[in-house]
């Protein structure tokens, strides 16, 4: 199932995971499928590696398990910085191999020590070489607040264009926790040519040091009711979490109303937190895509 084609109908709920690190057992994310088997996203994305490991192979291992063994589709992220062509074109036959047709293409993070391959500069180069080399849908990521290496929004927005008229198909956003922000984004977006469908990205935050972390790597700016529920629950474990699916599931109500898309969670291995959100939102999805199906 070519994934592109799911928001001709619906408003498409996904999930993100990633591969346990390598000193880690991979049977551990197995449980976490087995957990989210009955919650029927549309598709699950698994980044590639943890922290930077590459641990590429664990990836391809839960992409083949989602697919044959949960009938899930998997969308696979696929880095390019530290990759030559001949790195690039082998991890594609093996997606190629394993009936893999979805992909994120990205250009990566860099990774302290190692000297980029420069094959790829940018995720557009990535994406052009992938559609040469098989018949692939490939997603690409958006920056609703601006991408931290870009000099301005307008001028990521050019770049994000590039990667369109490359081939990505759709794309999914960094996370936000204002939805004016990704509202606001949508629109430069329009206004500048790119009219595929554009996931919007939520995290639920179960603890301090989580968002901490994520707001450092991504930029994400916090508006004032997010932190005040952090700085009056930061001492409660379990009240944080709540208060974080809570907000979360506010978010994901206003975009759907707004005629979002999607929506991709990023619900960091936790079923839990995805149980808990998919339950509380999966009757206004329902209603949104009996909306768009009688259109």
């Amino acid at each position: 199932m070519k994934i592109a084609e799911l928001f001709r109908d619906r408003t498409v709920f996904s999930f993100e995971i990633f591969p346990p690190k390598k000193n880690s057992s991979i049977e551990t994310i197995y449980d976490t499928l087995e957990d989210l088997q009955d919650l029927h996203p549309d598709f699950i994305s698994i980044t590639f590696g943890a922290g930077g490991s590459g641990n590429g192979a664990n990836t391809l291992a839960i992409a083949r398990r989602l697919k044959e063994q949960h009938g899930v589709t998997p969308l696979v992220h696929l880095p390019c910085i530290h990759d030559t062509k001949a790195d690039i074109d082998g991890v594609l036959q093996q997606f190629q191999e394993n009936g893999i047709e979805n992909i994120l293409a990205l250009r990566g993070d860099r990774v302290e020590g190692r000297e980029p391959a420069r094959d790829f500069c940018h995720a557009s180069d990535l994406i052009q070489h992938i559609h040469r080399q098989g018949d692939f849908d490939i997603a690409a990521a958006c920056y609703p607040e601006c991408h931290p290496e870009a000099p301005n929004l307008d001028t990521d927005i050019r770049y994000l264009k590039e990667k369109v008229d490359a081939g990505a198909s759709h794309l999914i956003s960094q996370l936000f926790f204002d939805n004016d922000t990704f509202y606001d984004f949508r629109y430069r977006t329009a206004r500048a040519g790119i009219q595929v469908p554009i996931e919007a990205g939520i995290m639920p935050v179960t603890n301090r040091k989580q968002i901490e972390r994520m707001v450092t790597m991504c930029g994400a700016s916090l508006p004032r009711k997010f932190t005040k529920m952090v700085q009056c629950f930061e001492d409660r474990p379990e009240a944080l979490r709540d208060a974080g699916i809570a907000y979360a599931i506010d978010q994901i109500v206003d975009l759907v109303t707004d005629g979002v898309d999607g929506i991709h969670l990023y619900i960091m291995n936790n079923a839990y937190v995805a149980r808990k959100i998919s339950e509380a939102v999966s009757g206004i999805l329902k209603a949104s895509r009996n909306s768009t199906a009688a259109k």
